[in-house]
């Protein structure tokens, strides 16, 4: 029996620099689930709404980059925490927008927490794999050691909404870098909700933002725009692939393809290790010649 009471609709919102704006041009667009049954209107993201998340991403960059590996580390299980607690509202989102049963939306929902737990053991360790000591023919050592390259736009895979979301996002910070990332355009409901998991965590705003509409019609200001450092195709099909990639050139912005990918498989460092610059620096020894004496 009713007891009367009016149906009170969620309202999905952008993740821009900490908050929650609605898109620029006031736009939205039905999402509906498997079935064509409507679930919910999503901000249609303008390129201001790109441009916006950019500036967001920049300002935030140096405070996260500049943050000690191991902080990285807890912040990341933070959100984690965050997503067990919610874990029943991202089952019954991932059920809607993937046509799964609830079973095994529960059984995704499960792998993206222990996903985004795996990367956050990575933050402090990915250092001792890319970086290291540098032997030397002279009398000098070198060290090089992993940066982060800057703000990454990442294309969300289109097909998997919360596993795949978490699988091309949590690489990304766990390393230092900042994103702007583009749900699923069919599928965006669980990346919007996991904004409103990272702005109740100790993520710093800006770190991560994310957008939803027409991927095309975002991934093409990101692509071209002079101060994203690197993009994820991850979300886009061949033909848009290859046009981003030619505007990615123009400031020579680090490109990670697009490729058929497993996302309940092990992940590998394949994606903490794209968007690194290693750092070499150059020490005198302090030895002066072959008899090994030194000051």
């Amino acid at each position: 029996m009713s007891d009367g009471r009016l149906s009170v609709f969620k309202t999905y919102k952008l993740y821009v620099g900490g908050k929650f704006p609605r898109s620029e041009s006031g736009r939205v667009y039905e999402v509906n689930d498997s079935k064509g049954t409507w679930l919910a209107n999503a901000p249609q993201s303008s390129r201001k709404d790109a441009r916006d998340a950019v500036v967001a991403a920049r300002k935030a960059f140096g405070g996260w980059s500049g943050a000690t590996a191991y902080n990285r580390g807890q912040i990341l299980y933070r959100v984690a925490e965050m997503l067990e607690g919610r874990r029943e509202q991202f089952v019954r989102e991932v059920a809607d927008a993937e046509g799964l049963s609830k079973s095994k939306a529960a059984a995704v929902v499960d792998a993206a927490v222990d996903r985004w737990v795996w990367y956050a053991g990575w933050t402090d360790k990915i250092g001792q794999i890319v970086g290291g000591a540098n032997p030397v023919a002279g009398p000098f050592l070198n060290l090089s050691t992993p940066e982060p390259t800057g703000v990454v736009a990442v294309l969300a895979p289109q097909e998997s909404s919360f596993l795949g979301l978490v699988s091309v996002i949590a690489p990304v910070i766990a390393t230092g870098n900042t994103a702007v990332v583009v749900a699923s355009a069919d599928a965006p409901l669980p990346a919007l909700s996991l904004g409103e998991v990272l702005a109740t965590s100790d993520l710093p705003g800006g770190v991560v933002n994310i957008l939803s509409g027409r991927t095309a019609e975002l991934a093409a200001p990101l692509a071209s725009h002079q101060d994203v450092n690197a993009i994820d195709l991850t979300g886009a099909d061949a033909g848009l692939a290859k046009e981003l990639e030619i505007a990615a050139a123009d400031n020579l912005k680090r490109t990670l393809r697009p490729q058929a990918v497993d996302w309940s498989a092990d992940p590998g460092t394949h994606r903490l290790t794209a968007f690194l610059e290693t750092k070499t620096v150059w020490h005198p020894t302090g030895a002066l010649g072959a008899s090994g004496s030194s000051y």
